[in-house]
């Protein structure tokens, strides 16, 4: 068992009620710990309705969150500055270099969105 970051997408797709989204959530119960970026609570925001507020608010406090720190920003950097692809969003990044250091398994349903090599995703 490891660690998992789940993605913004995968709850996305889970509040928006899609059952493989909430199939795969539901299996990380036994998992040791489910974090959630800062990085990632700041994207559902900036795309939640407001009678959505209630719903998204339970799901982030059902998770473990990740405040975005130095040694994450500096990692984030790093991958920003060294994976050549105009694509990569700083976002990214930022989660990215989350699970890195959380040393956890990065869950996302946008693998290309993470070119990384050195975290493990699913």
């Amino acid at each position: 068992m490891k660690n998992v970051l789940v993605d913004t997408d995968i709850l996305i797709d889970f509040l928006r009620g899609k059952e493989k989204a909430k199939a795969f959530l539901y299996s990380l119960v036994k998992e040791p710990v489910v974090y959630i970026s800062a990085s990632t609570i700041a994207e559902l925001h900036a795309g939640m309705k407001e009678h959505e507020r209630e719903q998204t608010e339970d799901l982030v406090d059902s998770l473990n969150m990740v405040d975005v720190n130095r040694e994450i920003v500096e990692k984030a950097g790093q991958y920003k500055r060294t994976l050549k692809t105009q694509a990569l969003e700083l976002d990214d990044c930022i989660i990215a270099a989350t699970a890195f250091v959380k040393q956890a398994v990065l869950a996302t349903g946008n693998i290309k969105h993470y070119p990384m090599h050195d975290i493990e995703k699913i």
